[in-house]
């Protein structure tokens, strides 16, 4: 037999041979399907869910449980307007703290620190972040509200009183307060997440930059221009984690039901709303209202961070990653 009948033939035999009915890769990518769609099912169980007990309110209140500032149990009208300021306000407020210190850490950590000193750092983050929330209230009543009411608040007061943002009398307690908190408990993510994230970014960017003549600090503008995208990302963790922080909040805003004017007022987010009064709810209707500002927190949190994506496709200009960049 010829090598090239040979040949042939062998061709010809593969070309026969069954495909086998087991394989590990189905399997594996089966489970991995299953994994996805039971995320899925679960966002739409909570959402399912809270509807339904939700469904009351809505049938009375309506629409306008959105955009009223009334929230009176015994008189069984309910509006979430002042908890969705609340909760807003101290969020973006703890962005507007803790982007630039926690990004301004990850670049030192990244770019000038000492691996070394840059790990101990990023480890102490760590344990930072593990810290329960609980704590932090508790600090943020029994510290941070004296020094707020004695010191930082008199002196806003005095110098942009002025200013509608800081009117008011030195509380100690309110916005101001939980906007700080929240600050110091989303820092650690952020700070995490964006020193990983430049310290993925190829270093050739950089050599690139110094070899063309570029100085330490352009230098350093180009591997955040590369890693955009992932710092972008950590402020949108670190946005669905102060929405939807509780305890902490709950101890320092002082709980009222009235729209906050000033950031030295006293407010309530729709989270500490819900953890102050859900056992108190002793009628049906007062019990759907709590579940329909857990279905309102639903859908911020899921807008916002919709939002969020937008803001960052516009800003990379449709870059994912950092290696897209590169």
């Amino acid at each position: 037999m010829t090598p090239e009948r040979s040949v042939g033939t062998a061709g010809a035999m593969s070309g026969l041979r069954p495909r086998p009915a087991f394989r590990v890769d189905d399997v594996y990518r089966g489970l991995l399907m299953a994994a996805a769609g039971v995320v899925f099912l679960i966002v739409f169980l909570i959402a399912f869910e809270s509807f339904m007990g939700a469904r009351l309110s809505m049938k009375t209140i309506g629409w306008s449980f959105l955009w009223s500032g009334e929230w009176d149990p015994v008189a069984d009208h309910y509006g979430a307007l002042p908890y969705v300021i609340g909760t807003l306000s101290t969020s973006f407020l703890a962005l507007l703290l803790a982007v630039p210190l926690g990004v301004g850490s990850a670049v030192y950590l990244a770019e000038l620190a000492s691996r070394r000193l840059g790990a101990v750092v990023s480890f102490v983050m760590e344990l930072l972040a593990a810290i329960p929330s609980i704590v932090f209230g508790i600090w943020g009543f029994f510290v941070l509200a004296p020094v707020l009411r004695t010191t930082v608040e008199p002196w806003l007061i005095e110098h942009f009183g002025f200013i509608p943002l800081f009117s008011g009398a030195p509380f100690g307690i309110g916005i101001l307060n939980a906007g700080i908190i929240l600050a110091i408990m989303i820092v650690p993510t952020i700070v995490s997440i964006s020193r990983e994230v430049l310290l993925a970014t190829p270093k050739s960017l950089r050599e690139a930059s110094l070899a063309l003549g570029a100085t330490q600090a352009e230098s350093i503008g180009v591997a955040l221009d590369a890693a955009k995208p992932g710092i972008l990302g950590a402020a949108i963790l670190a946005l669905g984690r102060a929405l939807g922080e509780t305890m902490a909040v709950t101890m320092v805003i002082g709980n009222t039901n009235r729209i906050p004017t000033s950031l030295l007022d006293p407010g309530a987010t729709m989270a500490s709303v819900i953890a102050n009064e859900f056992t108190e709810a002793t009628s049906p209707i007062y019990l759907s209202a709590l579940i329909q500002i857990a279905l309102v927190l639903f859908l911020v949190t899921i807008v916002m961070n919709g939002l969020a994506r937008l803001l960052v496709y516009w800003v990379t200009g449709g870059r994912s990653d950092t290696a897209g960049a590169a």
